[in-house]
């Protein structure tokens, strides 16, 4: 979608707001079902990337699982109709009520990330007289080729167990009797845009799978995280990703054994290219090496940037100029670090013009807050 074509439309709100294209959505699920379903792959949407109501709804439609990773996840899936029988729980670091809460909800599954983890879902688990499903996520050391605070798949990450745990493991399921493994989890990171990793971590599964049946195991999920990247710097030509070309990977490289079930947590690569954060320019500062665009949306709105450096293309709807200068795009916020991007080359800017950071729909409105008491903004979608 052309925003500066909807620009009547976007003067309606009040400043700033989160703007969803929920066209583009159900067009990504549909490419996304498309292609997930050649190959009888299962897919949980990954609350964590946004929690919308709208957005959760549609993708409740078109039958996806959830991927959850805390008990206020869960509850948000089971109050929008997704099955609980299609829930997983992911997390370092599940506390003893969120547990309980998974527990009572019958979900298909707990992503167990430690030994102990194990321990206090067995001891929970009796307690309730339950048997818990669990799968083992695994560290692989996969290197995703990300953001360093984006990577989840190194030894010298908090997430998993690793492999020379895993005899340990063993040893300990042996004695846990209100838990049934089921599978194999793994996750290397997000924002993976070169597919390369992906054969890396088939390989690395396919390793791991057959070392676990030699010991016994013959586990019927096998579940690869997500991770998928989107195109930051060309979102409206590239506003779906090639579902084809990454799900072909797992099919050409990951050896299932029959009955198998290959499972998806996907959260970014859905939601991301539906969601921009529409702002005004409150003041312009013109220096002698730096102009600033100074905006009514700030790091409260969309923390990436200041979080991890992470890149929005940004667009100046309604300048009609045709010069170009570079600004820093930056917020109200009291903190230095609320800059959304540096020396970014829009058409002469004013105050009121109308500011889009693209791309926004994945950890946006999710990571918002009332930092400086800010107001919290509302939500519009165009469909």
């Amino acid at each position: 979608m052309v925003l500066k074509e909807k620009l009547p439309q976007l003067l309606a709100h009040k400043t700033p707001y989160y703007l969803y294209d929920l066209t583009l959505l159900k067009n990504t699920l549909i490419a996304l079902t498309t292609e997930s379903k050649k190959y009888n792959y299962h897919v949980h949407y990954a609350f964590k990337a946004n929690t919308n109501v709208k957005i959760i709804q549609l993708i409740k439609a078109a039958n996806l699982g959830a991927d959850c990773v805390s008990g206020n996840e869960i509850k948000h899936a089971i109050d929008n109709g997704f099955d609980a029988s299609k829930i997983v729980f992911a997390g370092v670091g599940k506390n003893d009520d969120e547990i309980l809460f998974a527990l009572q909800q019958n979900i298909f599954c707990f992503n167990c990330e430690s030994i102990q983890e194990l321990q206090v879902i067995d001891e929970l688990a009796l307690s309730l007289n339950k048997k818990a499903s669990v799968a083992l996520r695994i560290n692989p050391n996969v290197d995703a080729h990300t953001h360093k605070y984006i990577t989840t798949g190194l030894e010298e990450n908090k997430f998993g167990i690793n492999p020379y745990e895993f005899e340990t493991v063993i040893a300990q399921l042996k004695t846990l009797h209100n838990i049934t493994l089921i599978g194999l989890h793994f996750h290397i990171g997000s924002q993976i845009t070169n597919l390369s990793p992906f054969k890396k971590l088939c390989l690395r599964v396919n390793e791991i799978n057959n070392y676990f049946l030699r010991k016994g195991f013959d586990l019927p999920i096998i579940n690869v995280g997500g991770g998928l990247g989107i195109d930051y710097k060309n979102p409206t030509a590239n506003a779906i990703v090639n579902f084809e070309a990454y799900f072909k990977v797992f099919h050409k490289f990951i050896e299932l054994r029959k009955n198998q079930e290959l499972h998806f947590e996907l959260g970014r690569a859905i939601v991301a290219q539906c969601g921009n954060l529409i702002s005004k320019v409150l003041y312009i500062k013109n220096g002698i090496n730096t102009n600033f665009a100074i905006l009514d949306a700030g790091m409260t709105e969309l923390l990436r940037p200041a979080l991890y450096q992470a890149y929005h293309k940004i667009e100046n709807l309604s300048s009609t100029n045709t010069q170009q200068l570079k600004y820093d795009v930056v917020g109200p916020i009291c903190e230095s670090s609320d800059c959304f991007g540096k020396a970014v080359e829009l058409p002469t800017t004013n105050r009121g013009d109308i500011i889009a950071i693209l791309s926004a729909g994945a950890y946006g409105e999710v990571m918002s807050s009332n930092y400086n008491l800010r107001n919290t903004v509302k939500s519009y979608y165009l469909d």
